[in-house]
C-alpha cells in the first residue's frame, strides 16, 4: 500500500509577530514646534535665509547627492524642487534663537504598509550643527513618526560620513550593517551605513532626550542670566549639553 503525499505543513516554521490594526498614515506637511526649534513645511519663503547660511558651507554638502550651489538661483531652484515632492515632506529647520531657517530635513522612503519610515536628506548648515535646535528637530521628527504608528524609523548615511554615524548613535539608532558600493554620489562609489530605531525602544529614549533637552535649556537660560549679570561663564560649562546634537549633512 503506497502512502499518500505528506501534507504541506507551515505551522512548524518560525514566523514573526502578528501585526494587527491599520497601516499608519502618511506624514503631512504640518508645523512641528518645540522649545528651541520650529519645523515648517519647506517653501520658497525660506530660500533666501537658507542661501545666506549656505555661504562658506560647501563642506556640509560633501556626502549629499546635491550641492554645493554656485548661484542663489540654482540654490532656490533646488529648494523649489524639494518643496514640491508630494510624498516626501521637507521641513525648514528654524531655531528660535534666530527665527530664520538654517537647514532642512525630510521624511522619506515612507512605507505605510510596512510601518517603516526614514528621516533623511538632512542638510544642517554650520550655524545649526551641534546645537540644541538641531537635536530637538530630529527628536520632533522621530516622535511624530512613532506617534503616527510607524514601527521602524530609519537613518542611513554614506559609510564614510563619520559625523552622521555618530549622530545616529547618539540618538539611539542601532547600526544594522553596510551596503557595499550601492550607489555613486558625485562620481564616487558609495557604501551606505544603515541604522534603525523600533517603536518599543522609543519611550525610554524619548524620556532620555526630553530630559536632556530640558537640561540644555536650563544651561542656556543660566548662561544668559549670568551673562546679563556680567559674571562671565566658561564655554565648557555652557556647551557640555550639546553631545546629542547632529553635526553634519548626510
Amino acid at each position: 500500500m503506497t502512502a499518500g503525499p505528506r501534507p504541506d505543513r507551515t505551522d512548524d516554521l518560525p514566523l514573526g509577530a502578528v501585526v494587527t490594526g491599520a497601516a499608519p498614515p502618511l506624514p503631512g506637511f504640518d508645523i512641528h514646534a518645540g522649545r528651541a526649534v520650529t519645523l515648517e513645511p519647506l517653501g520658497m519663503s525660506h530660500a533666501a535665509d537658507l542661501w545666506r547660511v549656505a555661504q562658506g558651507a560647501d563642506r556640509s554638502f560633501t556626502y549629499l547627492r546635491y550641492g554645493p550651489f554656485a548661484t542663489e538661483e540654482a540654490f532656490a531652484a533646488h529648494v523649489a524642487g524639494l518643496s514640491g515632492i508630494g510624498r516626501q515632506p521637507f521641513f525648514a529647520v528654524i531655531p528660535r534663537t534666530s527665527g530664520t531657517a538654517a537647514g532642512w530635513a525630510s521624511f522619506c522612503d515612507i512605507a505605510p504598509d510596512d510601518a517603516a519610515i526614514e528621516i533623511g536628506s538632512i542638510w544642517f548648515s554650520p550655524a545649526l550643527q551641534r546645537t540644541r535646535a538641531a537635536t530637538e528637530a530630529i527628536f520632533l521628527m522621530m516622535n511624530h513618526a512613532f506617534a503616527l504608528g510607524y514601527h521602524r524609523v530609519v537613518w542611513r548615511c554614506n559609510a564614510l560620513n563619520a559625523a552622521s554615524a555618530r549622530a545616529a548613535s547618539r540618538f539611539g539608532f542601532t547600526h544594522e550593517g553596510t551596503w557595499r558600493c550601492d550607489g555613486i554620489v558625485k562620481g564616487r562609489r558609495c557604501d551606505t551605513a544603515w541604522f534603525s530605531f523600533l517603536a518599543p525602544e522609543w519611550p525610554a529614549q524619548r524620556d532620555r532626550l526630553t530630559a536632556w533637552l530640558s537640561l540644555a535649556e536650563w544651561r542656556v537660560l543660566r548662561h544668559a542670566h549670568v551673562a546679563k549679570l556680567g559674571l562671565g561663564i566658561s564655554e565648557g560649562s555652557a556647551g557640555r549639553g550639546e553631545r546629542f546634537a547632529t553635526e553634519h549633512g548626510r
